[in-house]
Order: structure tokens, then sequence, then C-alpha cells
């Protein structure tokens, strides 16, 4: 707990965190990877390059300070974060780095006004948070039965082209490896070198199947990039290069984005564009183990053929009595009566059932804040409301 000493500097930073939280963290990055540039390899660096991984960076700050002592809001967060730092491979020593450039930007950018007394309370902050995550994540590991940075090296057993920007690798452990259970809805991390940037790059990838066959799937869209956002080095690189029989390094499963699929309650699965992949995975489960349970499975997309995995969201569909599924299309053709043209509203899809149910959603980041907005407004409870998030956060709904 925060000492009642370091309590009122860390209230205080609240508003100047707001103002100058993006010029911090931005010197932050820029401090430690000139000293540690090993740990690029580690980062998303197109994240580093569009600026994004900064801004969340930002938010995180904020948040952190504005709701240090409201656990509730910054559970669900620390959470995922250790989930991620898991599959990444993140040790213990790095927290001391990180710590130091975090005091040594805030300082740099604040001047006079960073106080003997600010920078202390921020170190115990900083240290009670890295603690936590330390404690937090060395747990995931032994669950996991890993070590940190430890890798399973995997063989491509199959490359399937679902269109011209997405396809499936299917992937077995090399020497006969027993891959680990996971749970539907969570994701591995793929490490690849990329000659180009002379660095290790890794990509989270949502597992896209059940369990079967000890071998695990992922779909990955191929990023091509645009003036909003960067090309996907790791996405075009697994495209370009990765072949059946090509050998990768993965992590073990993490995430979590895991219904009870055993559950009796409702659950509305919610996605656009590749945050399918997840769903993929769930509503497969749910049909093979749950066979009458409630399933609203709504996506959006650009066009049906756009839709990937439709197939068994249809089979799915065979095997679940009481699954409804909604798509939403830029471009329909109205030839199915599960389709809607524009954006999603599923105001028409909630009934009194699912407003008391629980609810998924995987996208990206805007999708998802408006689905969110959306089902609170219907009357959805908060705390029902799961996200799952791969790149950098806006954590709009906790500052």
């Amino acid at each position: 707990m925060l000492s009642q000493a370091a309590k009122p500097y860390i209230d205080a930073s609240v508003p100047v965190l707001r103002q100058h939280g993006l010029a911090i963290t931005t010197l932050f990055y820029k401090n430690m990877f000139e000293s540690h540039p090993e740990l690029k390899n580690l980062f998303n660096m197109g994240n580093q390059a569009n600026g994004s991984q900064q801004q969340s960076l930002a938010a995180a700050v904020f948040a952190y300070a504005a709701n240090i002592e409201n656990s509730a809001a910054l559970a669900p967060v620390i959470e995922r974060i250790v989930h991620k730092h898991v599959s990444v491979g993140i040790k213990a020593e790095h927290y001391p780095i990180v710590g130091s450039h975090l005091i040594g930007a805030i300082k740099g950018v604040l001047g006079d006004a960073a106080t003997p007394e600010l920078l202390a309370a921020w170190e115990e902050a900083y240290g009670l948070l890295a603690d936590a995550l330390i404690d937090a994540e060395e747990k995931l590991y032994q669950q996991n039965n890993q070590q940190p940075d430890e890798w399973i090296k995997v063989k491509v057993l199959e490359k399937q082209h679902l269109s011209e920007d997405v396809v499936t690798f299917t992937l077995q452990g090399v020497n006969g490896f027993t891959l680990p259970k996971f749970k539907p809805g969570q994701y591995i991390s793929v490490a690849v070198h990329i000659e180009t940037l002379n660095l290790r790059q890794i990509r989270q990838y949502s597992l896209s199947d059940v369990n079967k066959d000890n071998t695990y799937r992922i779909t990955v869209k191929r990023e091509k990039g645009d003036e909003y956002k960067p090309r996907g080095n790791v996405s075009n690189w697994l495209h370009q290069h990765v072949r059946v029989g090509s050998v990768v390094d993965i992590s073990y499963p993490c995430g979590n984005f895991t219904p009870d699929v055993s559950a009796e309650q409702p659950i509305g699965l919610i996605s656009a564009g590749v945050g399918i992949t997840p769903m993929i995975s769930i509503v497969k489960a749910i049909s093979k183990n749950n066979s009458t349970r409630k399933v609203l499975f709504a996506h959006a997309a650009r066009s049906r053929a756009n839709i990937a995995h439709l197939d068994e969201v249809q089979q799915a569909k065979r095997e679940l009595n009481q699954l409804e599924t909604v798509f939403f299309l830029n471009e329909s053709k109205k030839q199915f009566t599960d389709e809607q043209e524009g954006r999603m509203d599923l105001s028409a899809h909630i009934s009194a059932d699912f407003k008391n149910g629980i609810y998924y959603i995987c996208g990206p980041q805007s999708f998802m804040d408006d689905q969110r907005d959306a089902l609170l407004a219907l009357g959805v409870a908060p705390d029902m409301i799961h996200r799952e998030v791969f790149g950098p956060e806006s954590l709009n709904h906790i500052i």
C-alpha cells in the first residue's frame, strides 16, 4: 500500500501527467533504448515508430496515478499486462531498468517541478507496481511450468490461404514435444528475426481452433500499412517466409480472454476484422461442450468474403441450438438473412436474457470502445464486458 507521505504527491501528479505524460514516455523510451538497445527485441518497434506505444504508456501511467487506490479498476488491466509480459519473456531484472528510466524521464521533463519528494513518491509507487507484476508473473510462469524467456520450437504442418491477406498456420512441436493445452480465447507469441531491422520481434496471435491432435492453429492477417498505421513487420514476414516445414519459436499459451465455455449464462462474442480469431476457438469449444447455451456471434467486416473461418461459424451454428449470428458488412449483397449493411448496431439483438449475459469483444481499439459504450447504454453491467487488447490500449474506461 502506498504510504501516506507519498500519496499527496501521486495525487498531485494526476493533472501534470495528463499534460506532460506523452513527453515523459517519449523521453523514457528514447533514453532506455539508447542505454539498453537489446530491449528493442522485446518491444513492437512499429508501434514505437508511429508513437502509439508512447501514447499508450502515457495513458497507463496516468491511469495508475488516478486509480492507485482503486484496485478494482486496475486489476483487469494489470492481469492483461501480466499475461503479455509472460508471453514475451519479461524477467524480474527488467524492472529496475524501466523504473530508473521512467523516474529519469519524469525529472527530465518536469525539471525543477520534479522535487525530491515527488520523485521519491514515484519511486515508491513504481516499486509497488513492479513488485506486484513480478510476483504475478512468477506465479504464471510456474502455472505454465516454464522458465522466463523460454520458447517452444514448432514446425509448420499446414499453411492455408483464406484470402489474399489472411493465412492460417497449423503448428506442431518439434522432436515430439507435447504442446501445452490452452483455454479457448488464449494466444501465443511468435518470435522472428526481421533482417531489415536486425531485430528479433514478437507478436501475439490468438489460437483460432480448439485443442486437438497436439497442434495449434493461428490465423495471421498481413498488415500492409497505410497513412494511419505502420506496415506489419512480423505479419508480412510470416506471409512471405514461412512455409510448410519451417520452424519458428512460439511462447506458451497466455491471455485472460477466456470465458467459461461450460457456463449457462448467455454469451455475446463481438468482433471485427481479424478479431474474429479468438471467437472461432470460443464458439467451437462451446459447440462441443455446451450445445444448449445461448450465444450471440456478431462480427463486422468489409464483405462476407472477408469473414475468416465463416464455414466454421456456420458449422457451429448447426451444432448450437441457440446460436444467433449477425454480420455487419460495408458491402452487403443482402443474400443472407444474418447480414446487415453498415456499422454494427446490436440494439435489436440484445434481448432481456442477453442484458444479463457476458460479453467478449475483439477488434480495433475504436471498435471495442464503441461496442463497450453501446452495451453499457443497453444496460449490460460493466464487469460483464471483456476485451482482448493486443496493441496499445487507450484505457478510456478508467481515465
